[in-house]
């Protein structure tokens, strides 16, 4: 544990500096200007990658939500609602689903936005997501009427159009132009024009640093009152400015010196000089809270065999991470459901792999799966507090077990791009990371973190006919009995192949100056409807 303790003395002598002032120009942390209104922001990451359909990352979702719009949205209930769709029919056969677009609708560069643009947006999107490719799948054609209709016609009844098309979390099915969503999806749009009610100021980038957002004059919001993701999205403010902090004790002065005025995700240890300063509102603002990853790279050995995978789980002990990388138990519980506890598919089904948490049995079972000695590289994100700790604890438990193991520090967003690979450790490949899944994107078997297909997976691309024909069968399923028996079955094959290790569910508080107003309750952060006072 020596670079964990190394990692835990050094937050400590963070937080004895943490009352030390620094310059605002020495931050660079910018100053409001006098005619504009500035919500400045601490981001819980870099933003590198700018295409949240070629990736999952929550910072580009993020950055997504402020400059594109979705067809429907889900509300604070996880009940879909229309967003940029005004009406919608679907015909007694429930195979046509007819959708008209609302009135006013503008991309930032001044053109309309049309059905077409939004045909080309789902085609990119159900082509990454697992939601999506399962709705593709069960998809006849999709087309353009004219330009304000969209007509889906399915090759069977489905029973999560608007769920799908809707979801909240990564990958969100963002409207793009045409010209933009016909990008192969396995690569990076270059243009990002959306018509959310914030523009990206891509001139005032600089990745590693500042982010800016300018208001859309031409955005109209809906008229309903905004909930989670749906609702009227009114930009309250002329900017959002994004400025990212890698130390987390510089972004904590910046918050109590009033140089900034949210901050996005404080490390937890940081909490309580936040709670004691009367000028600062901590509080957890998603009720689901989040499920730490382990994740393998099925793909490259030691772990392209799941006896492997599973005797590496076996050595991992959620209370030695929620400990170790959270702390205060009230922001942390275990959790051996693939779906976050407290949500109706919660369930023990096979549990046990990862119940074990015992490094004897994991060296047992490491030695009965013949582990040769390959090296294990773990990506570990030394800006990401709680993921540099997960991968400091899971490197120590591998070792003890009798893993070779390697621990390759870099920035998340580094380790987003680097995760994509498929390559040869050698060559830039990897064989594990760490992070975590918002609750709201793994409450059923539909989200991408589960699939069992190599080819259209979520990275790590682990492989299982059974996993996958379960996946299949819980989308077209309307009895909810039979939804349940089908998700036990998809956990089932999760703890069978290892896909993932869960470190357990924790809840992250956001920490905020008391003249910001407006903030939504969500799973995800959103920043339309807040304002500065």
């Amino acid at each position: 544990m020596r670079e964990m303790q190394n990692m835990l003395r050094w937050t400590r002598r963070q937080l004895l500096a943490a009352s030390a002032l620094v310059a605002p120009m020495l931050l660079g942390v910018p100053v409001k200007a006098a005619d504009k209104s500035v919500l400045r922001v601490i981001p819980h990451a870099d933003l590198k990658n700018l295409d949240p359909i070629w990736t999952t990352a929550y910072i580009t979702r993020n950055h997504g939500y402020l400059i594109y719009d979705t067809l429907f949205a889900m509300d604070k209930d996880f009940k879909p609602q229309p967003q940029m769709v005004d009406t919608w029919a679907v015909s007694d056969d429930k195979l046509t689903w007819t959708f008209k677009l609302r009135d006013g609708l503008k991309w930032h560069d001044g053109n309309p936005v049309k059905a077409e643009d939004c045909v080309a947006s789902l085609q990119r999107w159900g082509k990454r997501d697992g939601m999506g490719q399962q709705l593709f799948a069960q998809m006849d054609s999709l087309t353009a009427a004219d330009d304000m209709t969209i007509v889906m016609k399915l090759k069977k009844p489905y029973g999560l159009v608007l769920e799908s098309i809707g979801k909240i979390s990564s990958n969100v099915p963002f409207m793009m132009p045409k010209r933009v969503a016909e990008t192969d999806p396995f690569e990076q749009i270059k243009d990002y024009t959306g018509s959310g009610p914030f523009i990206f100021v891509k001139d005032e980038w600089v990745p590693g640093s500042k982010v800016v957002y300018e208001k859309f004059e031409g955005y109209v919001p809906r008229s309903e009152p905004p909930s989670a993701a749906a609702g009227g999205k009114v930009a309250k403010v002329d900017r959002v400015e994004w400025t990212y902090f890698p130390d987390q004790t510089t972004a904590l002065n910046a918050l109590l010196n009033n140089e900034v005025d949210y901050f996005e995700a404080p490390a937890n240890d940081l909490i309580p000089l936040l709670e004691s300063n009367p000028d600062v509102v901590t509080e957890v603002n998603d009720p689901l809270g989040n499920i730490g990853f382990a994740r393998f790279n099925s793909l490259l050995p030691p772990f392209d065999k799941p006896e492997i995978r599973r005797a590496a789980i076996m050595a991992m002990k959620q209370e030695d991470y929620m400990r170790g990388a959270v702390g205060d138990e009230k922001y942390w519980k275990t959790c051996y459901s693939v779906y976050p506890c407290g949500t109706p598919l919660a369930n023990d089904v096979g549990s046990d792999v990862m119940k074990t948490g015992d490094i004897g049995i994991a060296k047992a079972a490491l030695e009965e799966a013949g582990y040769d000695g390959t090296p294990v590289v773990i990506m570990q994100p030394t800006d990401i507090p709680l993921l540099s700790a997960f991968s400091l604890i899971t490197a120590e438990k591998l070792r003890k077990a009798g893993m070779k193991v390697e621990v390759q520090a870099m920035d998340w967003a580094t380790l987003t791009s680097r995760r994509a690979k498929r390559d040869p450790v050698a060559d830039g490949g990897w064989n594990m990371f760490h992070t975590w899944w918002i609750g709201a994107d793994v409450m059923n078997p539909m989200s991408i973190a589960f699939s069992g297909n190599p080819e259209k997976g979520w990275f790590g691309w682990p492989s299982d006919k059974e996993l996958e024909d379960a996946r299949a069968a819980f989308a077209l399923s309307t009895d909810p009995a039979e939804q349940k028996k089908l998700a036990e079955k998809v956990q089932e094959r999760l703890w069978a192949i290892g896909a993932s290790g869960e470190l357990g569910q924790f809840f992250v508080p956001v920490a905020y100056r008391k003249n910001v107003k407006g903030l939504i309750k969500s799973p995800v952060q959103f920043f339309w409807n807040m304002s500065v006072e």
